[in-house]
């Protein structure tokens, strides 16, 4: 029965997170940040720095667990989905293929709710090597309406779990690492750290609830790829259209910090999860040798400046359905 289950959800959830879809709403467009000039294309890397911050927090590694590892003898397959906010109103923002006015310096996006939807699958297990109370895992989350995949993978070690009984928490910390893929626009890669505390109740007998709670630092990587302000013009027709091609100059990583709180009820074999998590408002700056000068237009007058994270506060809202072996 646990066996017919798994297979049918692993079809089901396969199916709507790895299915084939043509270029969406929320694709990348990422050259509209670059002003061409009589010189050549000026990068904004104030909006790529920002872009990357809040696009880093929508793929970032999923937090949706309690502190309790599975055991080294358990096995869970879960589904998720997710919800989190963007400053769609903001300049950056632009980069959406749903913008409607990309040459608008405030466009906003088309359908303007301001809120990016993420479908996950995950597998995880416990073990007991290298240390006891370990697990481990890995999944898949697809931005909706897109082209863009973020491939995640995770460990947690449980420093204090198991009492049950006693009026004392669990304590675990968890380090994880998020790649996006599927976008040639932009290259970022995500990792994180977390500490959470929980705490497991028995209910009616047949429940277990398990409200855990904690905080949890990201480490956003950016980098650009070769960009092309002109793709309606084919070099080999135009030489000079090389001039039109940029890429952002490396930065500095893009920090950010997140508390959540969230639960899981099981019953049987079933776990169904909610958590909600707070990502605060960026501030990190891209330190550039040799200058002390802020990019302070947008787009910067110059790609020789020091960018700063003007990201907004982000709320992540996430349920998750998971069958435990």
């Amino acid at each position: 029965m646990k066996r017919r289950l798994a297979g049918l959800a692993v079809a089901v959830v396969v199916g709507t997170v790895t299915g084939p879809v043509a270029a969406g709403d929320n694709d990348l467009v990422v050259s509209r940040l670059g002003e061409r000039t009589d010189s050549g294309v000026v990068p904004s890397a104030q909006s790529f720095r920002s872009l990357a911050s809040e696009l880093g927090v929508v793929l970032a590694p999923r937090l949706v667990s309690p502190t309790d590892t599975l055991g080294f003898g358990g096995f869970q397959f879960s589904a998720d989905v997710a919800f989190t906010t963007i400053s769609s109103d903001q300049p950056y923002w632009r980069v959406l293929e749903s913008s409607s006015a990309p040459d608008n310096p405030t466009p906003g996006v088309e359908h303007g709710d301001g809120t990016m939807t993420t479908f996950g699958i995950f597998a995880r297990k416990g073990i007991w090597l290298p240390l006891p109370s370990f697990e481990v895992g890995a999944g898949l989350v697809r931005l909706a309406n897109s082209n863009i995949y973020s491939a995640q993978a995770y460990a947690k070690l449980a420093l204090h779990e198991g009492f049950h009984d006693l009026p004392i928490p669990s304590v675990a910390v968890r380090g994880a690492a998020s790649r996006v893929l599927g976008t040639e626009q932009i290259d970022l890669t995500v990792a994180s750290f977390d500490v959470s505390v929980g705490k497991d109740f028995g209910v009616g007998g047949a429940v277990t609830l398990s409200p855990y709670g904690g905080w949890n630092l990201l480490f956003i990587v950016p980098r650009s790829e070769v960009l092309d302000t002109t793709p309606e013009v084919n070099p080999r027709d135009d030489p000079m259209d090389i001039a039109n091609n940029f890429a952002f100059a490396s930065q500095d990583t893009v920090l950010r910090q997140r508390v959540f709180a969230g639960f899981e009820l099981q019953y049987y074999i079933f776990a169904l999860s909610f958590e909600a998590n707070l990502a605060f408002a960026g501030s990190s700056t891209d330190e550039v040798a040799g200058t002390d000068m802020p990019c302070a237009a947008d787009p910067a007058p110059t790609a020789f400046c020091n960018a700063e994270d003007q990201s907004s506060a982000q709320q992540t809202y996430t349920i998750s359905l998971g069958l435990d072996f």
